[in-house]
């Protein structure tokens, strides 16, 4: 079975800081703009979910056909967003620790030291 993923970085501004198509489906264009339509679609759920709960993993926060919509909000509220089609919610949950991990080295990497 061909999977299919797109994975999303969204700051508290709602601007797309990375966007990446990824799976072993046969790409094609509509079907990548359907992905961010779906994507940016499910940031108004986030925004409300975001408020209700102190989790950082939301898990499957909206469904489109057999394409499911996971997140992770960080404490300075940017989302992680993936589009996926599977149903392994820890490879998931591992997978956005991983980023968030990632995107904090980045972003400490990215600031110039303070005391020089």
């Amino acid at each position: 079975m061909a999977s299919t993923a797109c994975f999303i970085i969204v700051s508290r501004n709602d601007i797309p800081i990375y966007e990446a198509e990824v799976g072993s489906a046969v790409k094609k264009e509509e079907a990548a703009h359907q992905h961010q339509f779906i994507l940016h679609a499910a940031l108004d759920i986030v925004q409300d979910l975001a408020w209700t709960t102190s989790a950082m993993f939301l898990k499957a926060v909206d469904r489109f056909n057999d394409l499911v919509v996971s997140v992770y909000v960080t404490a300075g509220h940017t989302r992680l967003m993936l589009l996926h089609d599977s149903r392994n919610e820890d490879g998931i949950k591992s997978f956005f620790q991983e980023v968030h991990e990632l995107y904090i080295k980045a972003l400490v990497y990215m600031i110039p030291p303070l005391l020089t």
